[in-house]
This record gives C-alpha cells, structure tokens and sequence, in this order.
C-alpha cells in the first residue's frame, strides 16, 4: 500500500529542507575557494548520504591535505599530511576506515590497524615514489651498505616497510635520520628529499633515485620568475622539490609545516610549491591571505571522489589486507617512527 500522497510531500520537502541545510554547510566552508551554492547543491546528496553511512557502519574518513575540496570539507573526519594521518590511524575507534589518499596510505592504516577494515575508494590510486622501489632493491641496498639503519619514506609499500628500520615522513624525516644509530644512513626512495636533508645532517646519506612526478616537476627558474613578479611573496617548497628549489624557500617541509608556518607568519602572500589540493586548504583555512599557485596536480590523488567513496561505503568494497610476516615487520617501522615523533 503507497503512502497517502501529504505524506509523500512532507517527506519530500523534509528531505529538501535537509539537502539546502547540507548545501549551505558545504558553502560556508568552501565559498572561499569559489564554490557558488549551485555547485555544493550538486554535492550535498552525496556528502549527506557518506556522512549518514559513516554513522551507520562505525566508520571513520581520513583525506590527506591533497585530496578535492568536497572530501576535505564535505566528509573528512580527519585531514592533514600523512604523519598526522598515521597517528589519526593508530587512535581511531572506528571499525572502518575510509582512506582517502594513495594505496600506500591506506596500508599504512592496515598496519597500524590490523583488527580494523581499510577502504580505499580507488585501487588504482597509486604513487610514483612507492612504485620506484621494491623489496628487493631495498635488500641489495642493504647488502651494498652493511650495518648501515635504513630510513624508508611513508611513501613506500608495505614490503619495502618491511625491510626497513623506521619509516618517516617530510614532517618528521630528519629527526628519523638524526635518531638512527651510527654516521651514516640508506634513505630511500625519494632522491631529492634525501639531498635536501643531507644540507642539514652531519650523517652521511645513501640515497636511492625515486622522485614524485608532482613535485619533480617545479624548476627554480619557475619559482625566480615567481619571485619577480611578487617579491614581498614566502615560497614555501616541499622537501620532494630539487635542492635547487629549496634553496630559493623560504620553509622546506611539509604540509603540515606549511599550514603553521601561514599561521604564525605576519606575512599576506605566500607561494606553495606543491600539490594543489594544499592551496584550495589553506585558502578556505586563511581566507585573508593570497595564495600564488604554481600548481602541479597528483593523477592519484585525483582519482578519489564522492561517487567512489560512496560506492566504497555502500558495497564495504576495496577492502586494503596486507599479509603476515609483512605486516608485522612493516609494523617496527612505523612503531619506531610514531615513537621518535612523539
């Protein structure tokens, strides 16, 4: 039997009422970046039903700073660089997580969470500096530098953690490197991250030769023409950026030093040298300041969206594993990272 038909029209307008309230939530916290009401009208279906699901499923979202605007400020229970992230991971009660990020990210949650379910709303959603190496390239390392503690970025995989005695992050990199044992370290994969920490380190780093295709491609001859242009302007550059680059920056970190560089600073304009996703944050987060965008998009990072991650909650789809002995040994790493940078 159909519901009488004023019924019909209460729960439609009911339901209309809540998609103009999720609109105007979304719209005040992305006006900033451009985002008229007719666009956060096209997500609110989307955002509204994620965020239900999450409550119904004892599920947690985590977007890594890159990620579209609508994720971040739509549905992320927690968003930031993926040191935050890990330990976001590590402390989350949920029963799912959603990871909204690269493969590598969500395994890293797998590790760090290996009774909980991880979710990745893309599978293909991969990284140019974990595909650089493989465990096998970690092992003959270790047999050209023996005895030599090994440093592996969080971008790598699960295997390459494995074999690996701390892992870090661009937060936390050199203070990793300055807590290793001895004169001397294997930092991989990341080339230029490594050459750039060697300028502040006393050890001597071995390095290996993976690069991000995002940041790889910032010249300084880009960022002087820049600074022409703009010569009040900060440029704050990521450690994945060439020496050359950071040593035209003002700050060389990561995103998380990026942000509270911004909030301390007295500074109106500031250029980051890294992915976009970064800018449309702190945009929204700093609306009183100018953002001068280079801009360089990760085609990984982009592959995640509302469709997929609503497909992902909707069918518990895309399910990370990562199978023992590696997940306990890839553990150590990550364990003896969140304890150096506490």
């Amino acid at each position: 039997m159909s519901p009488p038909p004023k019924l019909l029209m209460q729960n439609t307008v009911s339901v209309e009422k809540r998609l103009l309230k999720e609109a105007e939530r979304l719209h005040e916290n992305m006006r900033h970046l451009g985002y008229s009401m007719n666009e956060c009208l096209l997500f609110a279906p989307q955002t509204l039903r994620i965020n239900e699901l999450k409550g119904q499923k004892n599920a947690v979202l985590l977007a890594h700073s890159y990620q579209r605007p609508e994720i971040l400020f739509g549905v992320a229970d927690f968003m930031g660089d993926s040191f935050g992230l890990s330990v976001n991971a590590s402390e989350t009660k949920a029963k799912t997580i959603v990871f909204c990020g690269v493969h590598f990210m969500a395994e890293t949650a797998k590790i760090l969470n290996p009774q909980k379910t991880v979710l990745i709303p893309a599978l293909d959603a991969g990284c140019s500096l974990a595909e650089s190496i493989t465990a096998e390239n970690v092992i003959e390392l270790k047999k050209k530098h023996p005895n030599v503690p090994v440093v592996c970025y969080v971008n790598t995989s699960a295997q390459v953690k494995a074999q690996c005695d701390a892992c870090c992050t661009s937060a936390n990199a050199l203070k990793v490197v300055e807590a290793m044992p001895g004169n001397e370290v294997i930092f991989l994969p990341d080339e230029y991250m490594a050459r750039n920490l060697q300028e502040k380190t006393k050890k001597k780093i071995h390095y290996w030769n993976g690069t991000c295709i995002v940041h790889e491609s910032f010249t300084a001859d880009q960022i002087l023409a820049y600074k022409a242009s703009f010569p009040d302007m900060k440029i704050l550059s990521h450690l994945e950026c060439t020496p050359e680059v950071v040593a035209l920056s003002d700050l060389a970190g990561g995103t998380t030093d990026m942000y509270n560089y911004i909030k301390a600073s007295d500074a109106k304009r500031f250029m980051l040298v890294t992915e976009c996703g970064m800018s449309d944050l702190l945009r929204a987060r700093f609306p009183q300041k100018e953002f001068i965008n280079p801009c360089s998009v990760c085609p990984y990072m982009k592959k995640i969206h509302l469709e997929n991650i609503l497909e992902a909650l909707e069918k518990e789809q895309f399910e990370v594993n990562v199978p023992e002995p590696i997940l306990s040994r890839a553990k150590v790493s990550l364990d003896r990272m969140l304890e150096i940078g506490k």
